[in-house]
This record gives structure tokens, C-alpha cells and sequence, in this order.
């Protein structure tokens, strides 16, 4: 017998929230449905987009926090990566850079998918 699991939602622990929500709501239209604490201190949100569900959780509680990112921490994250399914991604390429995102040119990947 196994339980029913409704979804799954990768947690990503970020350094500078104000900053890492504005990038997947303004940049990539997703939506703030739930945060745990104030507006000025953040600590964790859940995010949508259509059928896509994010979890953005700062990485450092806010007396704790360093003045700049864990190089350490940040070299961890050479493992994770998110791939957005996306039907045409040269317009998605076009989107980014109208945001000011910097982004590289969609290129064929050796796997033989085109990606940003």
C-alpha cells in the first residue's frame, strides 16, 4: 500500500530573498502564495505558476545573516539545477533580456536540447 503524494516542490535556500522573489515573480510570472513572517524579513515563501510549485527559504536566519553570500554555500550549488519546461525558448530568451536578467544565447546542449 502507498500513500497518495499530490506534488513535490524543491526548496531552494537562498541568500537574499527580496531579490530571489522578485526574479521568479516579476522576471518569470510565478505567484506568492504563502510567506512565513513579516514583509521586511521573510523567511520562507511558496510560490506557483500553473502547475508549478517553489519553495524559496532564506539560508540564514536574520541575526545570523552574513553581509555577503557563503562562498562555500554558493559552490554547493553547482549540483542543482532547474530545467522549466518551455515551448519556445528563444522567446523566453527574448523575455529575460527584456527583464534586464542576464542570460546566455539558446544553444543545441550535447544531449541535443535547446537551452538557455
Amino acid at each position: 500500500m502507498s500513500i497518495p503524494i499530490e506534488g513535490l516542490a524543491p526548496m531552494l535556500q537562498i541568500f537574499d530573498m527580496p531579490t530571489s522573489l522578485a526574479f521568479y515573480r516579476d522576471a518569470l510570472g510565478f505567484e506568492l502564495v504563502a510567506q512565513a513572517g513579516p514583509v521586511d524579513d521573510i523567511g520562507c515563501v511558496l510560490l506557483r505558476r500553473d502547475s508549478i510549485e517553489l519553495m524559496l527559504n532564506t539560508a540564514h536566519e536574520k541575526p545570523d545573516r552574513p553581509t555577503a553570500p557563503d562562498p562555500d554555500r554558493v559552490a554547493a550549488h553547482l549540483d542543482t539545477v532547474l530545467y522549466f519546461g518551455c515551448p519556445d525558448v528563444d522567446a523566453a530568451y527574448r523575455h529575460l533580456q527584456a527583464k534586464g536578467i542576464p542570460v546566455t544565447e539558446p544553444a543545441i546542449a550535447p544531449c541535443g536540447m535547446k537551452q538557455l
